[in-house]
């Protein structure tokens, strides 16, 4: 089953960090990122720029409007993600708790849900986000 690992840290307490600690830090990054893939849990994945380069989409009434950063103000923001293959829910769990990012914020793990013709197993409507 494919679940979502969603990165969350404060922007503020990261961009705190030394060269030295971010390239530590990459470096961790990129030997989990190994350690997933051989073990053929890690699908896909990336970090997103910082949150003032977030543009907000909605729909209403059928007219299109944006605001500038992130939908809501919150303490710590997204900042990446890891597509994970995992057995069930306690697998996934595990195998986030070993994304580094964790120690500085928190790791948001859901599963994906496939989109089909008529129903799907998180009770909404077909097409539904």
């Amino acid at each position: 089953m494919k679940y979502l690992a969603l990165v969350y840290y404060d922007e503020q307490i990261m961009n705190g960090m030394s060269q030295r600690e971010w390239d530590a830090l990459n470096r961790e990054c990129m030997a989990c990122v190994e350690g997933l893939s051989e073990g053929g849990h890690y699908l896909d994945g990336a970090p997103l720029q910082p949150v003032e380069t977030a543009t907000t989409v909605r729909v209403r009434e059928g007219r299109l409007t944006t605001t500038d950063g992130p939908f809501a103000e919150t303490k710590e923001q997204l900042a990446g993600f890891y597509m994970l293959e995992a057995r069930d829910l306690n697998e996934a769990i595990r195998l986030a708790g070993g994304i580094p990012p964790a120690r500085y914020g928190s790791i948001e793990v859901r599963p994906v849900r496939e989109l089909k013709e008529s129903g799907n197993s998180a009770g909404g409507r077909a097409g539904t986000g």
